[in-house]
């Protein structure tokens, strides 16, 4: 793998995910290992308190593809996701959740997308085709429903899911982008989609099978400090505070 720059990295963002993470780097390996393109796995630890990084380490024997990187203190999922992306040497760029919710065949969808020529290819659970095992309880559907038409209204018309964790970016887009990304936590998905729009690059959904995990860390309050963030990137895109330069 040393000098060869692959095709695909995947990114996984992880705190205190010694329990899951393990299954999830093996299963992302065990698909990919069967394919023809060259790929890259980098584990991202966002200041875990219970050895996920150790954890993740005594993999890399297993998996040879396999990076682990990560700092101290947590920072947030969006940190860890830029550090990844930025550290990353794949012509694609994907990074999903630790706890598999998304699994990575569903790149597999993604390359006729990106032959296509768009530059962002994003998993969502609200186009038609997609799925969700099990349903999410009804409060989550709520809150999801209203925050979404809320971020479609102020910052992201036209795309229906923008918090599903698995999206991919070409090389050039996630370099631009996760170079001025600034949320660091659960709003950061929105933050690099309005900059990829904001740049030109052409963004896709495609359905997701998604499965609800039970150990789902994302709190009600997230999604009210979502909003917020949207919002911050709205004020942050009409002052023109991001260096965009030109496309």
């Amino acid at each position: 793998m040393e000098g060869v720059k692959p095709y695909l990295s995947v990114i996984v963002p992880a705190y205190n995910e010694a329990d899951r993470l393990p299954l999830t780097l093996v299963d992302i390996d065990r698909h990919l290992s069967t394919k023809t393109y060259t790929y890259e796995i980098i584990a991202v630890d966002d200041g875990s308190s219970d050895g996920t990084q150790e954890v993740a380490k005594k993999f890399m024997k297993l998996i040879p593809n396999l990076r682990v990187i990560g700092y101290k203190d947590n920072q947030g999922k969006g940190n860890a996701v830029k550090m990844g992306m930025l550290e990353a040497k794949g012509k694609y760029r994907l990074f999903t959740d630790a706890d598999n919710s998304t699994s990575i065949d569903h790149f597999d969808k993604m390359i006729p997308v990106l032959k296509e020529g768009y530059d962002i290819v994003i998993c969502s659970r609200d186009v038609k085709g997609s799925q969700m095992h099990p349903p999410q309880s009804l409060l989550k559907r709520m809150l999801g429903n209203m925050g979404n038409l809320f971020i479609q209204v102020v910052l992201l018309p036209g795309i229906r899911d923008t918090q599903c964790g698995f999206k991919v970016f070409s090389e050039e887009a996630a370099l631009r982008i996760f170079a001025l990304q600034r949320i660091r936590r659960w709003g950061f998905d929105i933050e690099a989609l309005a900059l990829g729009k904001r740049m030109g690059y052409k963004i896709k959904e495609i359905p997701a099978y998604w499965v609800n995990d039970a150990d789902s860390r994302v709190k009600p309050l997230a999604y009210f400090q979502v909003l917020f963030e949207t919002v911050k990137v709205r004020w942050w895109l009409w002052r023109k505070a991001y260096n965009l330069g030109s496309n």
